[in-house]
């Protein structure tokens, strides 16, 4: 499984093998591959995005420290 972070935008889970549970172990319908997860917490569909983060002018901050050369696979 890969999970990216878009710039400025959401998590995005590469497999076609993902399950969103709440907290209370409710099962959302995740009806799109990939998963695209929402990190701006402004989607009007929580927890998955819906590109509100375009339009907010979300910044997701700094790049981690070491994040400049991805690491082989």
């Amino acid at each position: 499984m890969l999970i990216r972070l878009r710039k400025n935008g959401p998590y995005v889970i590469e497999s076609e093998d993902v399950r969103v549970v709440d907290w209370e172990g409710r099962e959302y319908v995740a009806d799109r591959r990939p998963v695209a997860l929402c990190r701006c917490g402004a989607s009007a569909r929580k927890p998955f995005c819906d590109g509100t983060h375009g339009r907010i002018g979300f910044d997701g901050g700094e790049p981690s420290p070491g994040s400049g050369t991805p690491e082989p696979r």
